[in-house]
């Protein structure tokens, strides 16, 4: 799917090929809720293949801990908001990795992980990292982690 994110009437596509599909378009619409109502910006996604750019660059912030992810990504976003650049790719398992990067020195900068419901830790994942639990009502619970950024991207 291209295109703004609806988060009242969620939908699967851009995501059929998960096998937790429903979970994962939940887990979006979380996402694009959390900035419609925090920012007021719609969340907007392009298929993974038409942002190659936004993919490659996640994928490499993630080699800052030697993370390499298995999973096919499907889509991808970003925003720069008060100077803060947004960057999110959604995978085929379920998993929706978000980098926060602040653009001025210092300021936050941290990769962070959330699991669709029903999908089990990723190999990649599961020795490096624990996971918190969080309700949703679009996503039903939605299992999450993150890292600080050290490096310069």
């Amino acid at each position: 799917m291209s295109g703004v994110i609806d988060f009242v009437n969620v939908s699967t596509e851009g995501l059929e090929s998960s096998p937790v599909v429903d979970a994962l378009a939940g887990l979006r619409a979380n996402e694009a809720r959390y900035f419609k109502n925090k920012y007021d910006i719609a969340f907007t996604t392009l298929p993974a293949a038409k942002a190659k750019n936004l993919v490659d660059y996640v994928a490499k912030v993630l080699l800052e801990r030697d993370i390499v992810i298995a999973s096919k990504p499907l889509e991808a976003t970003e925003m720069l908001i008060e100077g803060v650049r947004w960057t999110y790719v959604f995978y085929e398992s379920g998993l929706a990795i978000n980098v926060l990067y602040a653009l001025e020195p210092g300021g936050k900068r941290a990769v962070g992980f959330k699991l669709s419901m029903g999908m089990d830790v990723p190999e990649e994942l599961a020795t490096k990292f624990k996971f918190a639990r969080q309700k949703s009502k679009l996503a039903g619970e939605i299992r999450g982690t993150f890292f600080v950024v050290k490096g310069e991207y």
